[in-house]
């Protein structure tokens, strides 16, 4: 340890701060609403304010400088590319769920609501930068708890009650796993600093896979597995989807996968800049039980959401499908083309493509509903959108785009996420002939996977077209929620006909993107 006079460990403490600089004004903006709302509180203020904080927030990420000396590579927080896409990706969420939360936010709770908004972005943001257990964790407790605030906030009825007290017990659950395989991580490597635990993990399994780290790494799965609700741990996802308010719901379906994807992605060093730290290669079991997620959790996802007449419920099931796709991609993530030879997609930069995909969609989704609902009168089943297409002919048109994208149809962002996935992980190479009949057995069932999901995706669609309402179209005057639901809208349209901007920052943002694979490591 070095003490605080030291210049060396002042130089380090200082380049961490100006880091997260961005972080710290969102927070710092949290804190300012949480305590002048307890004062006044006017939900038009505070949503002016913590939009004017993430606007702050955005100008200061785009003018600090991000270069770190090498003093601080043992440092808490790393700022490498994918850093700044997790940033960025985060930000612009932030200004997205104020838009899109402005119907279930009234004047008793704005400042809270939007307070705990920001605070859960900023921990978002500051796992795509976590270099350290103990920051990684914070990190995720800081999208946690404010969450369990969320889902109670705006509805107080007695399922919204229900699903809160669900979610708080299987969170504080997983996060109890979490603390446990970092435990482990640290006895095995007696070390906290991810860069130094990948490096002790890849010396200790060069000959042979530590049982302690496996059983480690499996734990962390297994936590992580309920953050972006795999099977297993999905079984929160339907009754929250379905009794929690729909601007929470949305929150909850994008943003934690967005951190836990991320977070896995660095604990199994797969956005390390040296293709040699890899600890769990395509050897290992490690990939195999990542493939048998992946497989089990899109096929339970479809298969379910097959049955579901409630659309929350329905598109709960559809994000544990969607979490399978996206587990393909740390999946085909440790056996990349080769960075000299063929160009081809990697993992985790398809990865990052399709969340963001899914982002747009799927938030999309919910701000259609939220926008259609009104206290007395919620969207709850798939025949409330009946007629839709006759009495809000944008709204089911930008609904229709999101059904479309969700299915992966061309010209939508959401086939440009699945086609990278699905071509990564059927081009994967492999060391041998067993491992390459995996990764294109994956990308065979992912395939029949999407065909059923679009059944039910096809159905909304035609709901909304093909039948007459049932009753009269309700008014809302949740014109912000609107408006983010057709800028969704043209966003996955527009990087379904142009997906190159979105894949070159992706590919730019993932280290070993390019396939860095090299022959030495196969």
């Amino acid at each position: 340890m070095y003490p605080l006079t030291d210049p060396l460990t002042q130089q380090t403490l200082t380049g961490v701060f100006r880091l997260v600089l961005p972080e710290i004004v969102l927070i710092g903006t949290a804190c300012l609403v949480f305590l002048l709302g307890s004062l006044y509180n006017r939900r038009w203020l505070w949503f002016l304010g913590s939009l004017l904080g993430v606007v702050v927030a955005a100008v200061v990420a785009g003018v600090v400088k991000t270069g770190m000396p090498p003093a601080m590579t043992v440092a808490p927080i790393i700022p490498d590319a994918t850093a700044g896409f997790v940033r960025w990706l985060a930000i612009i969420s932030a200004a997205v769920f104020l838009f899109v939360t402005w119907p279930e936010v009234n004047r008793t709770n704005a400042a809270e609501y939007y307070g705990c908004l920001l605070v859960t972005v900023a921990g978002v943001s500051l796992v795509g930068r976590a270099n350290d257990l103990i920051t990684l964790f914070l990190a995720l407790e800081l999208i946690s708890i404010p969450t369990y605030i969320l889902l109670y906030l705006p509805s107080q009825t007695r399922p919204s009650q229900e699903a809160a007290a669900k979610y708080f017990l299987l969170s504080i659950l997983s996060s109890a796993v979490l603390l446990f395989g970092f435990s482990y991580l640290y006895g095995v490597t007696g070390t906290t600093n991810l860069t130094a635990i990948i490096e002790g993990l890849t010396k200790a399994n060069a000959e042979r896979l530590s049982p302690m780290s496996l059983l480690a790494v499996v734990m962390v799965i297994a936590a992580v597995g309920f953050r972006v609700a795999a099977v297993p741990f999905h079984f929160y996802a339907p009754d929250v989807y379905e009794g929690s308010p729909a601007g929470v719901v949305a929150q909850l379906a994008f943003l934690p996968k967005v951190a836990g994807f991320v977070a896995l992605a660095r604990i199994l060093g797969l956005l390390t800049t040296d293709p040699r730290h890899l600890p769990f290669d395509a050897s290992t079991q490690v990939p195999l039980l990542l493939w048998i997620l992946a497989v089990v959790t899109m096929s339970v996802g479809n298969i379910l959401a097959l049955l579901q007449d409630n659309i929350r419920r329905m598109l709960a099931y559809s994000s544990v499908a969607h979490a399978g796709y996206m587990l393909i991609g740390l999946v085909v993530a440790s056996s990349l083309p080769d960075a000299k030879g063929r160009p081809g997609v990697g993992g985790v930069d398809a990865l990052l493509v399709y969340l963001v995909a899914y982002g747009a969609m799927t938030v999309g989704a919910f701000a259609v509903i939220l926008f259609l609902s009104t206290p007395d009168r919620p969207v709850e089943s798939v025949d409330d959108l009946a007629g839709l297409g006759q009495s809000h002919p944008i709204t089911a048109g930008s609904m229709a785009v999101f059904m479309l994208s969700l299915i992966g149809m061309p010209l939508t962002a959401g086939f440009a996420g699945k086609f990278l996935l699905f071509v990564g992980a059927f081009s994967a190479p492999a060391d041998t002939l067993t491992m390459r009949h995996l990764y294109q057995t994956l990308a065979v069932i992912a395939a029949v996977n999407a065909a059923i999901g679009a059944y039910y995706y096809l159905r909304v669609i035609g709901v909304m077209y093909l039948r007459s309402p049932i009753r009269p179209a309700a008014s809302s005057r949740a014109i912000p929620t609107w408006l983010a639901a057709v800028a969704l809208a043209g966003f996955t349209l527009f990087f379904g006909f142009y997906p190159n901007p979105l894949e070159k920052a992706a590919r730019k943002a993932v280290p070993v993107a390019a396939g860095s694979r090299t022959a030495e490591n196969r």
